[in-house]
């Protein structure tokens, strides 16, 4: 899968509950809020299940944009320690 490498499931999964998925959730939520309101239906009441579908959908797709945000934060950190790692002279510890 060209969204996460194979490399990827070495990284702890995150959690159910984050920041991204709450925000989509909620914003998958309000979509279909708005596609009620703007054809003329009872906001709230008309649409239940595409409701749910469109925050359920919106709340998978955080989950999966936190998993590639951690992903690509630990490619970056192994990356940054590997240079590091090779190129000591350019990180002295500063001497007292």
């Amino acid at each position: 899968m060209v969204f996460l490498p194979d490399e990827s499931r070495s990284l702890p999964p995150p959690n159910i509950v984050n920041r991204a998925s709450v925000w989509l959730g909620l914003t998958g939520w309000i979509a279909a809020l708005l596609d009620n309101g703007f054809n003329h239906r009872p906001i709230i009441r008309a649409g239940v299940h595409r409701q749910a579908l469109f925050a359920t959908v919106g709340w998978f797709v955080g989950y999966y944009l936190t998993k590639r945000m951690d992903y690509m934060h630990a490619k970056l950190d192994r990356d940054l320690f590997e240079y590091v790692r090779h190129h000591p002279e350019d990180f002295k510890k500063a001497g007292i």
